[in-house]
């Protein structure tokens, strides 16, 4: 497996584990961190032996933003194509077949808390701060913060966190609807890989177009050709060998 300079990638027990590795800087993304987390990304997206990937970072924080000093370095043209690596990211997490989760173990803040809120699901230490502090810089978030979040919750809880730009804990965040669980810090690693182990357990082919058809309801496309696309999907699906064998194996359950 490839070694990389400011990620970890792990493969274990059918979890795709990608880590930010830059603790000393908050895990703080630049643009060799950019480029390294998105060849990781589709790295796990790729390997067969990863059924859903969790996203973590060393110490601190899960993921502080942008680099500021590289960042308010850079020319228009470092700048635009920095967005546009960023648009890659996101799109990565989101266009995958399985789904990811954010383990926001620490500060998710900026780039960091956009990262998360464009995985499939949430999970969060009792101590981990997340929010979008753009503000404070004259700037507003930049990789999908302020679509991605309503999405997620009511536009007025969207727009205090973008005005104010203030952290928020994990447990607010939880209340709001935008994690799915907190666990407490001491455990929380092995708390977030139970999570996903379970999640790794269900039936691939179903999880896909599970997450096709959530992500496909948040489109403009008409709700009757949603449905369609739904009908149609599981008659696909129940066709397949694998329901066909996990009905009968059901049956001969119930009739004991």
């Amino acid at each position: 497996m490839k070694t990389f300079k400011t990620i970890q990638i792990e493969i274990k027990d059918k979890i795709g584990v990608l880590k930010f590795n830059r603790p000393d800087q908050l895990n703080a993304m630049n643009r060799q961190m950019m480029d390294e987390i998105i060849e990781g990304i589709h790295f796990i997206n790729n390997n067969d032996n990863a059924a859903v990937a969790v996203i973590y970072g060393a110490g601190r924080a899960f993921m502080a933003g942008a680099d500021i000093k590289e960042y308010g370095s850079q020319t228009t043209e470092e700048f635009e194509a920095f967005q546009e690596k960023g648009k890659q990211l996101y799109a990565a997490i989101e266009g995958a077949s399985k789904p990811w989760i954010a383990a926001v173990n620490g500060f998710a803040l900026g780039g960091g808390f956009e990262i998360a809120l464009s995985c499939d699901m949430i999970v969060a230490s009792d101590r981990a701060k997340m929010g979008l502090p753009e503000v404070f810089l004259s700037l507003i978030p930049g990789g999908g913060g302020t679509q991605r979040l309503i999405q997620k919750i009511g536009i007025n809880r969207v727009k205090e966190m973008l005005f104010f730009g203030g952290q928020f804990d994990a447990e607010t965040m939880y209340n709001w609807g935008i994690v799915n669980h907190v666990f407490v810090d001491d455990r929380f690693l092995v708390e977030a890989m139970n999570f996903a182990g379970k999640l790794s357990r269900r039936p691939k082919n179903s999880i896909a177009q599970l997450k096709r058809l959530a992500n496909l309801s948040l489109t403009e496309m008409a709700f009757e050709k949603k449905i369609e696309d739904e009908a149609n999907t599981v008659k696909a699906l129940f066709l397949h060998d694998e329901a066909q064998t996990a009905i009968q194996n059901f049956i001969k359950k119930s009739e004991k």
